[in-house]
């Protein structure tokens, strides 16, 4: 098998998770997770649609926002992706910022329109580059969207959680995250060294099995193509050799 890098097997994961998708849609400065989602399509049966905001070729939305979160209330989005400053073991979501609300020491773009699509899009996954203690938290600063609720009707909540050292599922019974895989070069002690909540694992954690030579031709070719048209400097990086 070719060596690939880090970035390629993140858009192989993500791809995997959106298998039997309709609808996929991807938010704003979300390369990864859009690579991902082409990916996914090209390799369904040719009935998967993704929506990725920025992007003219893959984006029928003439309103942005307003139409995905209307889609989202018919129940005619399937997948999101959702990250965070900050997020913890029970799934909630920061992105707010760091310290005592309302001033606190850090200030991030804010939380838009995150919790509307957390309640409703039953698979959100939620996708984090950044595996630290300062990232996975064992509790956030602030919830902008929290990740179960009681006594709600709730189709949405978090389906799974793609860091760059691993890939982990969310009980929402349990409401904990359970590790399914660590990432080739890494290891169960390194990402538990580097989270700040407790997590489930089997005894035995299988390595996140990496693109084969038919996925990185696609990766490379055209997906690294369509995604040029929303996130060209991305594309560039991506023919870098690993």
């Amino acid at each position: 098998m070719s060596a690939f890098t880090r970035t390629e097997l993140l858009i192989t994961v993500i791809s995997r998770l959106l298998r039997g998708c309709h609808h996929v849609a991807v938010g704003a400065s979300s390369p990864i997770p859009g690579s991902g989602a082409l990916l996914a399509r090209s390799l369904s049966s040719g009935d998967m649609r993704v929506s990725v905001l920025g992007s003219r070729r893959n984006n029928f939305f003439t309103n942005g926002g307003v139409e995905l979160f209307d889609l989202a209330a018919q129940g005619r989005i399937d997948a999101f992706f959702l990250g965070g400053g900050q997020i913890d073991g029970q799934g909630n979501i920061n992105l707010v910022g760091v310290g005592g609300y309302p001033r606190g020491n850090v200030r991030w773009p804010g939380s838009f329109g995150s919790a509307y699509l957390y309640f409703l899009i039953p698979r959100v996954i939620l996708f984090r580059e950044e595996h630290t203690r300062r990232v996975m938290v064992p509790q956030v600063d602030f919830v902008s969207a929290p990740g179960t609720s009681d006594g709600v009707h709730r189709p949405g909540g978090p389906f799974a959680m793609v860091t760059g050292l691993g890939l982990f599922y969310f009980d929402r019974d349990r409401r904990r995250f359970r590790l399914a895989s660590v990432h080739p070069r890494h290891t169960v002690e390194e990402i538990r060294d580097n989270t700040g909540f407790d997590f489930d694992y089997p005894a035995v954690v299988p390595e996140t099995p990496g693109p084969d030579e038919s996925i990185l031709a696609k990766i490379r070719g055209p997906i690294r193509a369509e995604i040029a048209e929303t996130y060209p400097r991305f594309a560039e990086r991506l023919t870098q050799k690993p």
